[in-house]
């Protein structure tokens, strides 16, 4: 076992000692501007691309975005196998470069709690000011102004996102989409809705920042890889904090997702820490507004399909025609580039939690066949190996479709394993209820199919 320390630096040229908490953690920098004084890391993509538009973030959400940065390098290049003494939890140390040193500290300890609660980590979270000739990264614009931006919204190409653009556009919206992506699946699938989207409300000036953000084994000295990924939304609320922030006025930013995946209660006891993850679950949002908040940042993160299941979004959709003739191209799944182990192109495995419940939602909101490519076409077709990936997953939902049929009342109790849901209370009864919509939605789906181990 290893311990890191993340230290960010901003130029050659900002090389000043840092105190460490640990003495015998590896120290790791991470390097945010390149040789031609941009941001690093998709960064100084993002502040381009706003700056085109005239818009101008503020210094703080870029030191949110530099945080957000920090914490994926530190969450994606530390191995829990290796590092972790009960095989999940890891311990990490990150220092960060910010304008306002003290604000940034005061929020150590609710950042060290969101995170705690996000990836399952031990984080300790230090700040440093910028060096000197860093102290601004926001340029003035030459170009005013001129968009019409009302509101921004994540677009992350998979099925939620796809229907939340939808439904912005048709109820005459003009969205700012923000996406960001590491894989080359991920940007094929954006790109393609992008051009769908915008030959379909051509009267409209489709805009998105969509930039490549994350880290390889050449970003970080730590020689390791962890692919639980557990801190990447951080990025998506980040880059949509640095969007929104552009606006100048009090702006919601729009996160469309599905109630049951939200939530993401595990289905059984193993999923509870390395598959249950918690990117929009809603005490995780509620902190990050906190931040916001405690920062100054005009911008509160919604999620307006919270209390829906993926099906309820489908059928719902503001202009399901064009939703049918486009869904083909969303990502859902958690693993497309394994269809490669079967030679085959990245297609959707069909059979991960995130598939299961994309194929639940289109076979009950879609009104018609269900285009997706997938890996295993028929999950009816022959008995599924719950020793192998094409049954694990269907297993563990058919074993929480039987726990709620025969003791409904528990899915007011399982709705809450997954952390807290205090923060609106007047909410509660409706989280449940579409976690057990959710389930029975995914149960019409496996009714027909049988799985059991081999």
């Amino acid at each position: 076992m290893r311990r890191f320390h993340f230290i960010g630096r901003l130029g050659d040229g900002d090389n000043t000692s840092v105190p460490v908490i640990q003495r015998d953690a590896e120290i790791c920098d991470i390097q945010f501007v390149d040789t031609f004084g941009s941001l690093n890391f998709g960064i100084g993509d993002a502040l381009a691309i706003l700056h085109s538009l005239g818009l101008k973030p503020s210094e703080s959400a870029v030191d949110f975005v530099i945080f957000a940065a920090m914490v994926t390098a530190a969450d994606t290049t530390v191995s829990r196998a290796r590092n972790a003494q009960n095989g999940w939890t890891r311990e990490l140390d990150v220092t960060i470069p910010v304008a306002d040193v003290t604000l940034w500290t005061a929020q150590s300890g609710l950042l060290a709690r969101t995170l705690r609660f996000l990836t399952g980590d031990h984080w300790r979270l230090l700040f440093r000011a910028r060096p000197a000739g860093f102290e601004k990264l926001v340029a003035t614009p030459e170009e005013l102004d001129l968009t019409t931006f009302d509101t921004v919204s994540l677009f992350s190409g998979g099925l939620d996102s796809l229907i939340g653009a939808i439904d912005m556009l048709s109820a005459g919206s003009n969205p700012l989409l923000v996406s960001h992506y590491w894989d080359s699946v991920t940007s094929k699938a954006q790109k393609a809705l992008l051009h769908s989207i915008g030959e379909k409300f051509p009267t409209k000036e489709i805009r998105s920042m969509r930039v490549r953000l994350g880290f390889d084994k050449n970003h970080a000295q730590t020689g390791e890889k962890e692919d639980s990924q557990r801190g990447r939304s951080l990025l998506f609320f980040g880059l949509a904090t640095l969007a929104a922030s552009a606006l100048n006025r009090q702006i919601e930013v729009s996160v469309p997702e599905n109630g049951l995946i939200g939530l993401n209660v595990p289905l059984d006891p193993l999923r509870l820490g390395a598959l249950s993850t918690r990117t929009t679950h809603p005490f995780y949002m509620a902190r990050v507004n906190e931040l916001l908040g405690n920062l100054g940042i005009p911008v509160t993160l919604v999620n307006p399909y919270r209390h829906k299941t993926k099906g309820e979004m489908v059928a719902e959709c503001r202009d399901l025609p064009f939703l049918r003739t486009v869904v083909e191209y969303s990502m859902s799944c958690s693993s497309p580039a394994k269809a490669r182990h079967k030679r085959l192109s990245p297609r959707h495995c069909g059979t991960c939690v995130p598939c299961l419940i994309r194929r639940a939602s289109l076979n009950a909101g879609l009104g018609s066949p269900d285009p997706t490519l997938y890996t295993l076409p028929d999950l009816s077709d022959h008995v599924l190996n719950t020793r192998r990936a094409e049954g694990e997953h269907v297993r563990s939902f058919q074993l929480m479709i039987s726990k709620l049929k025969s003791d409904p009342k528990a899915a007011s109790a399982l709705a809450r394993i997954p952390g807290p849901l205090n923060d609106a209370p007047g909410e509660i009864d409706a989280y449940v209820d579409v976690f057990r919509r959710g389930i029975d939605e995914v149960g019409a789906l496996l009714e027909p199919v049988k799985a059991r181990p081999e």
